[in-house]
């Protein structure tokens, strides 16, 4: 049998309902059509108020301290960010400023983000690569972003995110050929 592959999403939204949590659950959703997956999302609203007033990592409770270490270990990392201002909120940053500096490195990474218009759509590549090409992480080149016209009562009513989210998960899978050949075999 397969090991599953670790996925942990962050969904940076702080608000629900969340538009970027429907996301980040549609496209764990599609990578656990592809992939064998054990998946954890970690919604940053959840967590907001003891990573905002911690100035490192020696200040947070358990909780939080777990959902860390469950980023820092992930096989897979989904990363998903609300646009404010035309870039990922300043909550969002400081939880990753509170990562270990190499836990990330060689770790794929789908980053996701939406906005209110298509006019934040570089947020992908102009703020979240970036941030995580820092880590040395290994941002996957398909990105998924949303618009609010996407979603209509906080579901996804666009066929073409749709699209975007089957794509980049199917360019993600390849990554663990070895357990997707031995899922096939499986079944």
């Amino acid at each position: 049998m397969t090991k599953p592959i670790r996925v942990v999403a962050v969904s940076g939204g702080t608000f629900r309902p969340s538009r970027t949590l429907v996301l980040t659950q549609a496209i764990v959703a599609e990578l656990g059509r592809l992939l064998p997956i054990e998946a954890r999302i970690i919604e940053l609203g959840d967590i907001a108020r003891p990573v905002g007033g911690a100035l490192s990592r020696k200040e947070l409770p358990e909780t939080v301290e777990h959902e860390l270490r469950a980023i820092e270990t992930a096989d897979l990392l989904v990363v998903a960010a609300p646009v404010y201002r035309g870039s990922y909120p300043g909550q969002f940053k400081h939880l990753f400023d509170l990562i270990d500096l190499n836990a990330l490195v060689d770790t794929p990474v789908l980053l996701a983000a939406t906005g209110g218009s298509d006019r934040h759509a570089l947020v992908l590549d102009h703020q979240l690569r970036p941030l995580f090409s820092f880590f040395q992480a290994l941002t996957l080149p398909i990105g998924v972003y949303a618009s609010e016209a996407d979603f209509q009562n906080y579901q996804i009513t666009s066929q073409t995110l749709r699209s975007r989210i089957t794509l980049a998960a199917e360019r993600a899978a390849p990554l663990f050929a070895g357990n997707a050949a031995d899922l096939l075999k499986i079944a």
